[in-house]
């Protein structure tokens, strides 16, 4: 007679679908940045305990760190869209709780002048004499950047 196989843990703990990378990347992918905390030029994190029921969807995030500014919003927001796998934990009911954080950095400054040319730039001039073999300037004479 052969001894049933138990499991080894008693209950399933949710995992999101492709590890804590593809939350990250899913996260990154929906944060916007409040614009009072652009403003402010706030930067910093947001932790969270988020409870998630036995069919993976996220019912209760609880801010324990704030940031302000709307980012503990914004962080909320976000956390409420996660979905996580969760296996049959001995047909019960569980609801579990997860500590997640989230970080505001500020979005990297564009240089202001940027050439869509990539540095290419092109410049002729024009005059409306011609210069003889003398020492005075020609007369008129236009100059025209492009780039």
């Amino acid at each position: 007679m052969k001894n049933p196989h138990k499991e080894k843990r008693f209950l399933n703990k949710p995992f999101y679908e492709g590890g804590n990378v593809a939350m990250d990347k899913f996260i990154r992918g929906h944060l916007t940045y409040p614009e009072e905390a652009l403003a402010a030029k706030i930067e910093g994190t947001v932790k969270l305990q988020i409870t998630i029921n036995h069919k993976g969807k996220v019912i209760a995030a609880v801010v324990k760190d704030k940031l302000g500014y709307g980012c503990d919003e914004e962080a909320t927001r976000i956390v409420k869209l996660l979905r996580f796998t969760v296996k049959k934990n001995r047909n019960l009911r569980v609801t579990f709780t997860k500590n997640i954080q989230i970080h505001f950095n500020l979005p990297a400054q564009k240089s202001a002048q940027k050439t869509p040319n990539k540095g290419l730039s092109i410049s002729y001039t024009y005059t409306t004499e011609t210069p003889k073999k003398t020492d005075k300037p020609p007369t008129k004479t236009y100059t025209y950047k492009i780039g």
